[in-house]
């Protein structure tokens, strides 16, 4: 997905929400926005919001010395997440159709989103997973997506942030674990789960955990490490969580599946849907292509 004007607006935003979090020194504040906003002015349109995302926490960790701003974020969503599990658990196990529970709460895991939801704390999260609960959920795209894991003999799941991987980890639950991959980021973006929050949560004792090899919040195939980019390649499923997963992988020439929480009106006009839909996205390889990995340009 290519950057629209309506994202530099929250381009701004975001670079100074992480800002004040990263530090309290005011003159950083302002030499990270005075350097964001040069930024800004020359960043290509083509590319996807994510890349400039990326530039953009760059500079603030640099400029703050801190190399994790989102640190104890993190780690207080994933205990709060982990607090909630038991009774998740059991409200999947009552459910008429598991998998479907299982992938609207996943879902709702979508919303512990700091980098694009500024006041994401445990009431809204509480309140969002009782409205995804009961929110439209194309059924079709659901039975589609319980038939392509059933199908698939590798499945590559793209994990996005710190305690929604406890919402993911119920719908994985769900399915045949030996065959699943769960992708996190390999260094501090944002909120975004790395390595060490798969492993708080118990994620990596559940299935096999890779990293991306990039800071990028999303992913960005130019920059991911050489084992990342084959098993984006050889996966039969990818299944991508967020926002992010879908600015940078919606024109992945593969069978993915992307789940979110439609929090942006730029992703939610490129979807087709209303602002803060429950989304299933479903993406095909083209029909006599050949399969593989579609880089802008190429």
């Amino acid at each position: 997905m290519k950057t629209f004007v309506d994202c530099v607006p929250c381009m701004i935003r975001q670079t100074l929400d992480a800002v004040r979090i990263a530090t309290d020194d005011a003159a950083v504040h302002e030499a990270v926005l005075r350097e964001v906003l040069s930024e800004v002015s020359r960043m290509r349109f083509d590319e996807s919001p994510a890349k400039m995302g990326q530039k953009i926490h760059r500079l603030i960790r640099q400029a703050s010395g801190n190399a994790d701003p989102y640190r104890e974020i993190k780690r207080k969503f994933n205990l709060f997440a982990l607090q909630l599990y038991p009774a998740l658990v059991s409200r999947i196990e009552m459910a008429d159709d598991s998998f479907e529970t299982a992938v609207r709460l996943s879902i709702a895991g979508n919303i512990i989103d700091p980098g694009a939801v500024s006041n994401v704390g445990q009431d809204l999260i509480r309140q969002t997973i009782e409205e995804v609960m009961h929110q439209p959920l194309d059924r079709s795209a659901v039975s589609e997506l319980r038939a392509a894991v059933a199908d698939a003999g590798e499945i590559l799941y793209i994990a996005d942030n710190a305690g929604e991987i406890v919402f993911d980890s119920l719908l994985i639950r769900q399915m045949p674990r030996e065959r699943v991959t769960v992708m996190v980021k390999g260094s501090p973006i944002i909120n975004d789960a790395t390595m060490d929050d798969a492993e708080m949560v118990g994620l990596a004792s559940m299935v096999g955990i890779i990293s991306s090899g990039s800071d990028a919040p999303g992913i960005i195939l130019d920059e991911c490490s050489p084992e990342a980019r084959e098993k984006i390649e050889r996966a039969d499923l990818i299944i991508a969580k967020g926002q992010g997963n879908y600015e940078t992988l919606s024109d992945l020439d593969k069978n993915i599946f992307f789940l979110l929480k439609a929090k942006c009106p730029v992703i939610a006009r490129d979807i087709g849907c209303e602002i803060g839909s429950t989304v299933i996205v479903r993406r095909k390889p083209l029909p006599q292509a050949t399969v593989g990995l579609r880089k802008g340009g190429d």
